[in-house]
């Protein structure tokens, strides 16, 4: 499932606007203890972003890679702009941004993903940032993670994957390396009372 399941939302799934976090037995390097935010899920699969893990290059590099601003250091680009996180979002179009902003900025390519939140992934957005004129709330993504039809429940039931509603001041949160064991304290969890065995007490 890709962005365009977003832009028809009429079949919302149970794990829409869920948090999915990795259990132990997820070896994966993409997911491996990630913590993903659910945008979208129905019959015909599913999409969402990694939310826990920074790539290794900057918001001014982003900028500069994509012609935006010809000098990254020039002194153009607010301060907001030189510490935005850029994430790796997952391993499907990695090469292609996306922005998960609170909902006070919107664009004609905006497309809202809950009451509060919204999705953009046009130049108008990165401009914006750059300006210190875009949204109060945002995070930048490079590639998403997707799901085909079945595989996110069989992910779900075999013990890969627990599930909590999301909350958006971890999305947006700055501190990446403390978001694993934040989302599984939304559950009253700790990395350490996770069992790699699927089973019942």
């Amino acid at each position: 499932m890709g962005i365009s399941a977003l832009r028809d939302k009429r079949e919302r799934g149970f794990l829409d606007g869920q948090f999915l976090i990795a259990m132990p037995g997820v070896q994966d390097g993409n997911f491996a203890r990630s913590v993903v935010y659910i945008c979208a899920h129905s019959a015909a699969g599913g999409m969402g972003f990694i939310i826990n893990r920074l790539q290794d290059l900057s918001f001014p590099d982003v900028l500069e890679h994509l012609k935006l601003v010809d000098d990254p250091h020039s002194g153009f680009l607010s301060e907001k702009a030189h510490n935005f996180p850029v994430l790796y979002g997952g391993p499907v179009e990695t090469g292609r941004g996306f922005v998960l902003h609170s909902d006070d900025f919107s664009c004609e390519s905006s497309i809202p993903v809950s009451d509060e939140i919204s999705l953009t992934a046009t130049l108008d957005i990165l401009r914006a940032i750059a300006q210190g004129k875009g949204p109060s709330r945002a995070t930048l993504l490079l590639g998403y993670a997707g799901w085909g039809p079945g595989q996110l429940e069989a992910e779900i039931s075999n013990n890969g994957w627990l599930n909590c509603a999301a909350q958006d001041d971890l999305i947006f949160d700055h501190a990446v390396d403390t978001k694993y064991e934040r989302a599984l304290a939304i559950m009253g969890v700790s990395p350490e009372m996770l069992s790699t065995e699927a089973g019942h007490a």
